[in-house]
């Protein structure tokens, strides 16, 4: 009997959900889940001078400071559960990067760890970009904006990585020549 046959039936059980997550299991299985059904929307940037924009965050689950792409929920304001994924990339890049995007393109939906998370998330490719302000996010979120140039991103997260930063699984992607 194959796994999706084991669990095909097996209902969906929540047994803990906060404002933002929530715990399930379906028979043994056990996962979280983003609550009311929010996604993310998580934006590569790259400038005119071909630099890639990278957020430093902390995080509380890991106890340090992660290198990231841009990314925000979509919807999780009390009455945007309707919000557009576009619109939401294009606000956050703006809140946490300082910069606007002219256009963005739909790069397709991901999940970051299917084992464990059934959380997904849009990926955007930000295009015409204007710096309209200095980034950092909203109040509390203390996040620094990082320019790196595409020819040195391996060396750059080599570097934050020695100094005990974590790294996002999305820069794996920066990595990939043929995504960029």
């Amino acid at each position: 009997m194959s796994l999706e046959d084991e669990y095909r039936d097996e209902p969906e059980i929540t047994q803990w959900q906060g404002r933002f997550i929530a715990a399930k299991t379906r028979g043994r299985w056990e996962y979280v889940s983003r609550a009311r059904g929010i996604k993310a929307a998580v934006i590569l940037a790259i400038t005119a001078e071909d630099e890639v924009v990278l957020v430093e965050q902390f995080r509380i689950p890991l106890g340090r400071p992660c290198i990231e792409l841009p990314a925000g929920l979509i919807g999780d304001d009390d009455g945007g559960e309707n919000e557009d994924a576009a619109t939401a990339a294009i606000r956050e890049l703006e809140e946490e990067t300082g910069y606007r995007a002219g256009r963005m393109d739909d790069l397709g939906e991901f999940y970051s760890s299917p084992g464990m998370v059934s959380e997904a998330f849009t990926l955007f490719r930000a295009h015409e970009l204007e710096r309209v302000g200095p980034g950092g996010g909203v109040e509390g979120e203390g996040i620094t904006v990082h320019h790196v140039p595409r020819t040195r991103i391996a060396e750059f997260l080599a570097a934050k990585r020695a100094q005990g930063y974590a790294i996002d699984v999305r820069m794996a992607l920066l990595l990939s020549p043929g995504w960029l």
